[in-house]
């Protein structure tokens, strides 16, 4: 009998070391995970660096920011016509786009019911699904004619049709369905206690919603809106279809432009042979991290003071 309880006592013992052992490696692994997607984004950035440093050693970092003139083969390297398009397009596009996400996430999560809720949740989820060149296409075909032969000239701007208003317009169609998703997401997440509550005091639907509901699930929603901005902040296909490929300062949002990614796009393949071109054009793809780095950074600070001040 006490052998008997000596055996199971030391199976135990045996199957407790390898749950620690197990726990012990996986805790390893996680952390070692961490550290390498750290080390990557440290390579990455040192690597762009590097190759940057030729551009640096000729130009100082103002003359390159806040010049005006792109001509590689005059070797004239201003990317302010490209900051400002890439503001310009990103800040058209969230605006257009934001808030019929959210309005859009409203119905879904609380005002639509069964096959309704399911059926425009699964467009929603197609439209997320097509590539986007797809809606660059469809773009050429039906948004440049109406925008260069209706829209600009009833504005009273003279337009061929692709420019900075087309490009936001395109890619407000392109990352609304993403954050339309984690909105809904966000909504549908919070407890039903939430909603009963405010509805016990007597609160309408539409106060608990705005009150209540959007104020619980600010982070999650705040966070939706991140996604839409990097989306739109680092796109090329669609805008290199759609801005005109003119590296000049936009006096109109129907102008034509160009954005930091078009602007590798459209130079890198026949100038890779010219040092100081490419050098330049790796500084571009060294901002875009940096900048997309720091807006991250600072939206993640400001999520986390929003789940601190709006907790229930």
């Amino acid at each position: 009998m006490e052998g008997s309880t000596d055996t199971a006592a030391s199976e135990g013992r045996s199957r407790l070391g390898r749950r620690l052992l197990t726990e012990r490696l996986s805790s390893y692994w996680l952390q070692g995970a961490g550290y390498f997607a750290i080390a990557l984004f440290a390579f990455i950035v040192l690597a762009l660096l590097y190759q940057s440093l030729p551009l640096l050693s000729e130009y100082s970092l103002v003359q390159v920011l806040a010049s005006s003139n792109w001509n590689p083969a005059e070797n004239e390297f201003g990317f302010l016509p490209a900051i400002v398009g890439t503001i310009y397009v990103t800040a058209l596009t969230m605006v257009m786009g934001t808030p019929i996400a959210i309005l859009a996430a409203i119905y879904i999560a609380e005002y639509a019911e069964g096959r309704t809720k399911t059926l425009v949740s699964s467009f929603i989820d197609v439209l997320a699904a097509i590539p986007s060149v797809i809606f660059g296409l469809v773009a050429l075909i039906v948004v440049v004619p109406f925008v260069g032969d209706y829209l600009a000239p009833a504005l009273g701007s003279g337009a061929t049709g692709t420019g900075i208003f087309t490009v936001s317009l395109v890619m407000a169609i392109v990352v609304t369905p993403f954050m339309i998703s984690l909105a809904v997401e966000s909504l549908e997440a919070l407890p039903d206690e939430l909603r009963e509550s405010s509805l016990g005091v007597g609160a309408t639907k539409w106060e608990t919603i705005r009150i209540v509901l959007l104020r619980a699930a600010g982070p999650g929603i705040f966070s939706a809106v991140l996604l839409g901005f990097g989306r739109v902040f680092g796109a090329t296909i669609v805008p290199a279809m759609l801005i005109g490929g003119q590296t000049q300062l936009p006096s109109s949002p129907f102008s034509t432009g160009q954005t930091l990614p078009t602007l590798i796009v459209n130079d890198f393949g026949e100038l890779m042979s010219i040092p100081l071109t490419q050098s330049a054009l790796i500084f571009v793809g060294l901002m875009l991290v940096v900048i997309v780095w720091l807006f991250n950074f600072s939206a993640m600070l400001l999520r986390r003071w929003l789940q601190q001040r709006w907790q229930y």
